[in-house]
């Protein structure tokens, strides 16, 4: 089922079962969606796009999440912190650093990387893989790691 559809039938059942919390998040979720779709002049959002709409999604919930706990304020960043549990149902698992390690080292290796100046050719050639499935800023930390050596 395409994304959109299941949080669409999901925004059903949490009317149905009094979950606000949810409720409010999935529902600004479609927005977001549905404001993609007008962007991009689409009758409908693939997956693809529908995954990176729901990224900018979590990173932005993540920013917030971070100023209101240095600005002390524990029950907004908890808060923003269970809008971040809801969106991540709807995207791919998340690589671990070891998976994302690992695709680097390949990477280097097929792009015959040697310095940190090759830092793009190697991310050109793995970002593929990762895209959706990886934070850029992790993935780009680990190869420059990596080229350091």
């Amino acid at each position: 089922m395409p994304i959109l559809k299941q949080i669409e039938t999901d925004i059903i059942q949490a009317m149905k079962a009094g979950q606000k919390d949810a409720l409010s998040t999935l529902r600004m979720a479609k927005s977001a969606l549905t404001n993609a779709m007008i962007e991009k002049k689409k009758n409908e959002l693939d997956d693809a796009d529908a995954v990176d709409v729901l990224q900018k999604q979590v990173k932005k919930h993540q920013e917030s999440c971070e100023m209101f706990e240095k600005g002390g304020r524990k029950e907004m960043a908890d808060k923003e912190k269970a809008e971040i549990e809801v969106l991540k149902k709807y995207l791919p698992k998340q690589l671990s650093e070891d998976e994302i390690k690992a695709l680097a080292q390949k990477a280097i290796q097929t792009s015959g990387a040697q310095s940190p100046a090759d830092a793009g050719k190697v991310m050109k050639a793995l970002m593929p893989d990762v895209k959706g499935k990886a934070d850029g800023k992790l993935v780009n930390q680990i190869v420059s790691n990596l080229l350091k050596k």
